[in-house]
């Protein structure tokens, strides 16, 4: 994987499953897994930097600082989820896509929601009138332009009201010239069937889930469909399963043992910096200072000759 590697080009190859990040370190993990791609979840970065639930409250400036991060860090193509477009109009929708593609994402997505957030029920009263949402999304393509980061037209409707979210996916891709789409909060696999065979061009699957009650999304099903990127999430779930599941025994035990035998062994140390590129940085210092310092060894050694 390399940085010149886009969102685009692995869709156009194969159907990517790309996990829902949040921050740096969920970028990282996702990276030494050995995912190929990955997609900014929006509710998930406030949580994160707000200790808020998804109710449309992150701001466009709290979610760039996320993004220009991450694509800093990690060579992984980022797809990024901005809600609807951090305002009502669409020349909000282009300055904010403009500003999301200029940090580094590689793939935009831009709801139809009136009032984002999960918060509130999708229905038809609180979508945005068909053309209010097609200025948008030709806001996004015009905003692309000479980027490699791509628009993802995204319809809220799901399941429940999938002939209309069809028709806004369809004409957003053939008519307005959207890169991909995609159709969240489809509940079953014979909805997904249709929405692949009627929507045409590149399709994502957002949030492939084998709980919540729904029918569970299988991944090779979807690929078979012909689905070109496949969302999940688990970062979030995981992270915050393993800091209770650790720091409940470390509590017990008044000390910290048991989080430290939860480290993979190729990652050793009683913090989380091993996860990260701190010897390259080292390296590289090194190459302007002359003395080498290995990480997590406060001795330093000087090796003559070193510093060009």
């Amino acid at each position: 994987m390399t940085a010149r590697t886009t969102l685009r080009s692995l869709m156009e190859a194969g159907t990517v499953l790309a996990p829902c990040v949040f921050d740096c370190s969920s970028a990282r993990a996702v990276e030494l897994a050995g995912f190929d791609a990955m997609l900014l979840s929006g509710s998930e970065v406030s949580m994160s930097m707000k200790g808020i639930p998804d109710m449309g409250l992150l701001s466009l400036e709290e979610l760039l600082w996320a993004v220009e991060r991450i694509c800093d860090m990690s060579p992984i193509p980022l797809a990024v989820d901005i809600e609807d477009g951090f305002g009502g109009s669409a020349l909000q929708a282009y300055e904010t896509v403009r500003r999301v593609a200029k940090a580094g994402a590689m793939g935009v997505l831009m709801e139809d929601e009136a009032e984002p957030g999960y918060a509130r029920d999708v229905s038809l009263d609180n979508v945005l009138p068909r053309e209010d949402y097609y200025a948008k999304i030709r806001a996004a393509v015009k905003a692309v332009e000479g980027t490699d980061c791509m628009v993802i037209a995204r319809s809220n409707l799901g399941s429940a009201n999938l002939e209309e979210a069809i028709e806004r996916m369809r004409f957003c891709v053939e008519e307005l010239g959207a890169h991909a789409s995609t159709i969240v909060n489809i509940t079953n696999a014979k909805d997904a069937a249709v929405v692949a065979e009627r929507v045409p061009g590149l399709k994502m699957f957002a949030d492939i889930n084998a709980k919540r009650g729904l029918e569970k999304m299988d991944y090779a099903a979807l690929r078979e469909m012909g689905y070109a990127l496949v969302t999940m999430h688990y970062t979030m779930k995981a992270s915050m399963a393993g800091m209770l599941e650790a720091g409940r025994a470390n509590l017990a035990e008044m000390g910290n043992t048991y989080s430290n035998e939860m480290m993979p062994d190729e990652y050793p140390g009683h913090s989380g910096m091993p996860f990260f590129a701190a010897q390259e940085l080292l390296d590289l210092e090194a190459g302007f200072t002359g003395s080498q310092v290995r990480f997590n060894d406060p001795r330093t050694v000087h090796t003559p000759g070193s510093a060009e």
